[in-house]
């Protein structure tokens, strides 16, 4: 059996996903932050449950990438019921999704998910009614405490068996009798669908782009008919087709509403009174800068605490292989190359990236994320953008391809090639450590905290430049901020394992692999060839050391590489001893801005387009070499 997790932007489907099937889907207290949908086979009541976690959606009438993918798995897929996953702190809102859903004609459950919110907003919801006005089971749930859960999914499998909903009548007379003649219209010229004829009619009329070129492809002799029974609903309402439909489910809605919701005295708790700050305009601003830099400082301290006696006692583990294998020797060279690449992520990469995915969690769940969106609207504004492009880009100081993923929530074409390329600017998770592994260890936070704030001027200069070249304006922001909410220890801990795994998993092995790689071309010799070859870029361009070549070439496969190797490279973990601090400071600035890693580049080809993508990777080597340039000047007269 098949079952559909569908709902609006944080309803908590994905919260609800993970409670059943393991944590799989990335969850986050901002809209959009699913973008593709997640599928698990669970055991639920002793019954094997393929279970589909879909984007959010506001409606089958799909509006971006991410609502379109969703749309598509519910009407074109097979599946066997759908759980409609509400919002009851928004109930009405989240209803008129839930009236085009029964139109489905499917097997179909509601979740009323965040009952404890919508008791924090004074609300009250007569549960067995709103079962009665739908016409299916209602079951009352709160995902992120897992109450409700087991009863959710019981009722499930009982109804999955179970004759499908009528579904509920919300259209005046006139709509009422212009979807009924779409429909015969279509029954007529012998038009064939998987979903119901009467609600493909209601799309058609409500002008929905996917279902009008599918209908006009198989039966293009009805077109005229059907744009002129638009025309009338139109004439008759005095409002666009859209508008019509639209608001006929709204009304229908709202009176749901008023027959099985209550609303009473909201509770003004310490949400409104942080919120009043987070969200202040003279508070706002300040607060950001303080809670992002404690984020820094913190990350940086717990790293430093955990790297000095992780690398400490792996260089005497060092010294004792290398007493016992000579590094000239190829069994040498092979221990060697293994050993610099397990210790290298274990001394570098995770000290640093473990404090920083908790610390990224924690905003994430928290809900600061689209408090912040909201703070630099008008920043964003600035550079030709709005703050609904900070999402994505803040996603990017995690890791790039999500980051690339998540610009499907932005409307406009525009607006996605723009953030898409300042994404490939931000400093991922392994771009931070290089930041930190090299110029915080060895020159001192600040020399980092000025890498990043370089990286925000730079990305604000291009974004204003990239605004100006490509064609289009940046619509106005409208996005949900949801309530701010105390994170989970157990859903943190999860999703910094599920982060974390990603390196452990794929990044770890490929390290390994490319420090044993290197240390066999330097034991055959074709390691300094290869340096020498790079030598005008990294030698007389950059005023690097030779052997830093073959880094930035395994740099392209992972950022974190390049710190790593530079180890191998220069023999030493006491990388001031052997580079400048111009040095240091130059290498850390090409390594940050040059080519993505080869996952972000095939992820930007995807969702833009190899042209796209040739250009943006053309430009972070452009932004490199000029600021890795400007930097070796600056110090070098300092």
């Amino acid at each position: 059996m098949k079952f559909l997790l569908a709902g609006q932007p944080n309803s908590g489907k994905s919260t609800i996903f993970n409670a059943i099937a393991g944590y799989r889907s990335a969850t986050a207290n901002f809209p959009g932050s699913s973008v593709s949908y997640t599928l698990s086979r669970a055991l639920i009541h002793g019954r094997e449950v393929d279970v589909v976690d879909l984007p959010g959606m506001y409606s089958l009438t799909s509006s971006s990438p991410e609502a379109g993918e969703a749309v598509h798995f519910v009407a074109e897929e097979d599946w066997d019921l759908i759980i409609n996953v509400l919002d009851a702190s928004r109930l009405e809102r989240s209803l008129e999704l839930t009236l085009q859903l029964l139109q489905l004609g499917r097997p179909m459950v509601v979740a009323l998910n965040m009952m404890d919110e919508a008791e924090r907003h004074g609300m009250k919801v007569d549960v067995e009614a709103l079962s009665e006005e739908l016409g299916v089971p209602v079951v009352a749930t709160i995902g992120r405490r897992g109450q409700g859960l087991k009863a959710l999914f019981r009722v499930a499998l009982q109804t999955a068996h179970c004759a499908a909903p009528t579904g509920t009548g919300c259209f005046d007379k006139e709509v009422a009798t212009a979807v009924a003649k779409v429909r015969v219209l279509l029954e007529e010229a012998g038009y064939k669908s998987r979903i119901p004829m009467a609600l493909t009619a209601t799309k058609v009329l409500e002008l929905d782009p996917h279902f009008r070129a599918k209908v006009l492809e198989a039966a293009p002799e009805t077109e005229a008919a059907i744009d002129a029974i638009i025309a009338d609903l139109q004439e008759v309402h005095g409002w666009s087709a859209d508008q019509v439909v639209s608001g006929c489910r709204h009304a229908m809605a709202h009176t749901i509403w008023e027959k099985v919701g209550e609303l009473g005295r909201p509770k003004v708790g310490w949400r409104e009174r942080v919120d009043r700050l987070l969200l202040h305009p003279v508070t706002g601003g300040p607060l950001m800068v303080v809670i992002l830099a404690g984020v820094f400082f913190l990350v940086f301290g717990v790293g430093q605490r955990l790297e000095a006696p992780l690398v400490a006692w792996f260089d005497a583990l060092q010294a004792m292989i290398e007493g016992r294998f000579p590094l000239e020797t190829l069994v040498g060279s092979l221990l060697s190359g293994i050993f610099m690449g397990v210790a290298g992520g274990l001394t570098i990469v995770l000290p640093y990236l473990l404090p920083f995915l908790l610390a990224l969690a924690v905003l994430e769940d928290s809900g600061y994320l689209p408090r912040m969106a909201y703070i630099l609207d008008n920043l964003m504004h600035r550079i030709g953008l709005h703050g609904k492009s900070v999402l994505p880009l803040i996603l990017g100081y995690g890791c790039s391809v999500p980051a690339i993923m998540a610009t499907r929530i932005l409307e406009s074409r525009r607006d996605r090639r723009i953030t898409a390329a300042l994404a490939a600017f931000i400093p991922c998770s392994a771009r931070t450590i290089v930041i930190y592994g090299l110029v915080a260890a060895y020159l001192g936070p600040l020399w980092a905290l000025g890498i990043y704030v370089l990286n925000l001027v730079v990305i604000m200069v291009i974004g204003r430049v990239l605004s100006r070249f490509l064609e289009g304006r940046s619509p106005g922001l409208i996005l949900e901020i949801p309530n701010l909410a105390v994170p989970s220890p157990e859903t943190l801990l999860a999703k910094t394992w599920l982060s974390l795994k990603e390196f452990l998993i794929i990044a770890w092995p490929v390290l390994v692999v490319s420090s044993l790689v290197l240390s066999l071309l330097e034991w055959a010799g074709a390691g300094g060839v290869v340096n020498q070859a790079l030598a005008p870029l990294t030698v007389w361009t950059l005023g690097l050391p030779v052997a830093v070549g073959m880094t930035l070439i395994f740099g392209i496969l992972r950022k974190e590489l390049t710190l790593v190797m530079l180890v191998q490279a220069l023999g030493t973990n006491q990388l001031d001893e052997v580079m400048t601090t111009v040095q240091l400071v130059v290498f850390t600035l090409f390594v940050v801005f040059y080519v993505p890693c080869v996952a972000t580049v095939a992820a930007m080809a995807r969702e833009l387009g190899w042209k796209d993508t040739a250009w943006i990777s053309g430009l972070t080597v452009v932004v490199a070499l000029v600021l890795s340039l400007a930097g070796r000047l600056v110090f070098t007269v300092i």
